[in-house]
């Protein structure tokens, strides 16, 4: 564990406070209240935002404490609603390197991340072009598991689909082979719309290509297309089936996408759907999708 102290982790504190006294409760969708005695956000809700403790934010804040992860930073990052060069700033100021843009700590853009907490009856998520979640609204998590907790080449979905068999339980067998197929044409483009050289989407396909036959079968066959919408038939374990259209909204590059999930029309879905609050958020060790 590193631990914190020198002067640079002092800024990193007052500029985590800079940033979170320039935030209304509004614009991350909390209530402004009567009795606020702070401009911006409190400690304790950019700690709810981010994920972590109030006691560990507040060490942030004062300079003090363990070295922030990734992870931690990106967080805090989309708590904060900070710019693209604002992120890359707090990482240099907590001794972290930038993560290239499409892991699973990639820079959510503000705007789209705005958009996500106003879907607020829906569920909905932010990917990568390599299907790693970067944030989910809690329907979203109620609805397909909550996948912070995935990291390297598991963090894919794609490649967790690939290479365990429990990623597949959220969907009924029978539709498994369609959804090889288009997460494997799809991969194909977004690798084709990345660097030639682009060096995770190399080692996800080259992972795959060694680890699954499957895979290596669909890739030599060369379909290509982006999933833009889908219909899905997803196995709840406490709804059961819920049928869903799923739709993309797609970054200005191409390598995030904001997926938000619609009952299927002629379906009694829209009723299961609004049972999600009540059900919450599935548990880890299921199967989530996306």
């Amino acid at each position: 564990m590193v631990v914190m102290g020198s002067a640079k982790y002092t800024e990193l504190g007052a500029f985590l406070r800079s940033r979170r006294e320039r935030i209304r409760p509004a614009d991350v969708g909390l209530p402004t209240g009567p009795r606020r005695r702070v401009p911006g956000l409190r400690r304790d809700e950019v700690a709810q935002l981010a994920g972590a403790s109030v006691d560990y934010y507040n060490e942030l804040e004062r300079g003090a404490g363990s070295q922030p992860s990734e992870q931690m930073i990106a967080a805090l990052a989309r708590a904060l609603r900070l710019t693209g060069d604002e992120r890359d700033h707090l990482y240099h100021l907590a001794g972290r390197p930038v993560p290239v843009q499409g892991n699973a700590a990639s820079h959510v853009h503000p705007g789209m991340l705005d958009l996500l907490h106003r879907l607020t009856s829906t569920p909905a998520q932010v990917i990568t072009d390599l299907h790693v979640t970067l944030v989910q609204n809690p329907l979203a998590r109620a609805l397909l598991g909550d996948q912070s907790a995935f990291r390297g080449a598991r963090a894919s979905f794609v490649y967790r689909w690939f290479t365990e068999p429990g990623a597949r339980e959220l969907y009924p067998e029978a539709d498994h082979p369609a959804q090889s197929r288009a997460f494997v044409a799809d991969l194909r483009a977004a690798a084709a719309r990345r660097d030639a050289k682009d060096p995770e989407a190399r080692a996800l396909i080259g992972s795959l290509l060694e680890l699954s036959e499957e895979f290596a079968a669909l890739w030599a066959e060369h379909d290509v297309a982006f999933r833009r919408d889908d219909r899905k038939r997803l196995n709840h374990p406490a709804l059961g089936l819920v049928e869903v259209n799923c739709l993309n909204l797609f970054s200005e590059d191409g390598r995030q996408r904001l997926l938000w999930f619609t009952p299927a029309v002629g379906t009694d879905s829209a009723g299961l759907l609004d049972l999600l609050a009540v059900v919450g958020t599935q548990d880890l060790t299921g199967p989530a999708a996306h």
